[in-house]
């Protein structure tokens, strides 16, 4: 799957952010993720908005740990595809590497958070798939 895979959101239904490949820039894409989706209806300290910040937090820690590349940001996208189901998306800049996906328990120290992540978001899917002309790796989330 590539992004032009995906349908285009419509307008006032996406949210597009370049954060810098650092933890303070990981903690600034998850509290704006969650401001996004308190506009969009899911109130601060809701079951959506709680997952989706951890997810988002998840995604973007992983993303400026193993696929930071100095002087390039990594990217969040959020897009509202109804009312009740939301995709994120987080690029890292590591476009060379893809992410491997290996079975963990959640009480393990490396990968509990991404297992406490795919748990939070239920029935959400997860793939990877290399985009050609920004040569990175993307992650999705569908919930």
């Amino acid at each position: 799957m590539t992004t032009t895979d995906l349908p285009a959101p419509p307008t006032g239904d996406l949210f597009e952010l370049r954060f810098s490949s650092t933890a303070r820039g990981a903690r600034l894409a998850r509290r704006l993720a969650s401001h996004r989706v308190h506009t969009w209806g899911h109130r601060y300290g809701t079951e959506v908005n709680d997952t989706v910040s951890l997810i988002v937090g998840e995604l973007t820690v992983n993303a400026v740990t193993h696929g930071r590349a100095p002087g390039r940001d990594a990217r969040l996208r959020l897009v509202r595809v109804t009312g009740e189901r939301l995709r994120v998306e987080v690029t890292d800049t590591r476009g060379e590497r893809m992410p491997a996906v290996r079975a963990t328990a959640c009480d393990e120290e490396a990968g509990a958070g991404w297992c406490w992540s795919q748990r939070c978001a239920g029935s959400g899917a997860w793939t990877s798939a290399r985009v050609p002309r920004a040569r990175r790796s993307e992650r999705w989330w569908r919930r």
